[in-house]
């Protein structure tokens, strides 16, 4: 079964490895990782998709790592997920419309069309976005790229808090935090 799984940590350097390594260690395939800013400075949402039955033991040990704010399984809450996936086709020729045709029942933007290939954007939940593909696959997908689940929840259910649960000082560096052993057994040298 994928769980989906939203956390919210300090954008510092290796913070992510230090994640990753988490789900690594203890043989989970992550499907799909998405990181990016948030509306708070010095804070970034990873959302991550990782195909196990139990992930409850790692998302404790992910909450114990120093820089990690937040960690929230979305999986059965109520909430949004999005993916967008570049993708581009083969010269349509006299196929043009029914590939148009397709772009269109997708939801697709058509980004660039040149007589040798197309290039296409495909927005949308993850499974509309697979959907999509398999019918473009009559097409020659030439080349394939996909952003990743990126998730939310609705009504703010299981959100983490507007302010950053752990003190920064006013550098940001979050020196003033006590010192703490990470949950991988790596220590933050910054909090010693």
């Amino acid at each position: 079964m994928q769980h989906t799984v939203i956390s919210v940590m300090h954008n510092r350097p290796g913070v992510l490895n230090r994640v990753v390594s988490l789900f690594r260690r203890r043989a989970f395939n992550i499907e799909s990782l998405s990181v990016s800013t948030t509306e708070q400075p010095g804070l970034s949402r990873m959302t991550l998709v990782v195909n196990r039955d139990e992930v409850t033991q790692v998302i404790r040990q992910l909450k114990r790592l120093v820089d990690v704010v937040s960690v929230h399984d979305v999986t059965f809450q109520p909430s949004v997920a999005q993916e967008l996936c570049l993708v581009r086709v083969g010269p349509p020729g006299r196929r043009l419309g029914e590939l148009l045709r397709a772009v269109h029942e997708c939801d697709a933007r058509v980004l660039e069309a040149a007589p040798h290939a197309m290039l296409l954007a495909v927005m949308g939940r993850p499974d509309a976005v697979s959907e999509c593909l398999e019918r473009l696959q009559a097409f020659d997908i030439l080349e394939l790229t996909r952003s990743g689940r990126i998730a939310m929840t609705l009504h703010g259910q299981g959100e983490p808090p507007r302010s950053p649960a752990v003190p920064m000082d006013a550098g940001g560096d979050g020196s003033s935090l006590p010192y703490t052993w990470q949950a991988d057994g790596a220590v933050d040298p910054a909090a010693a």
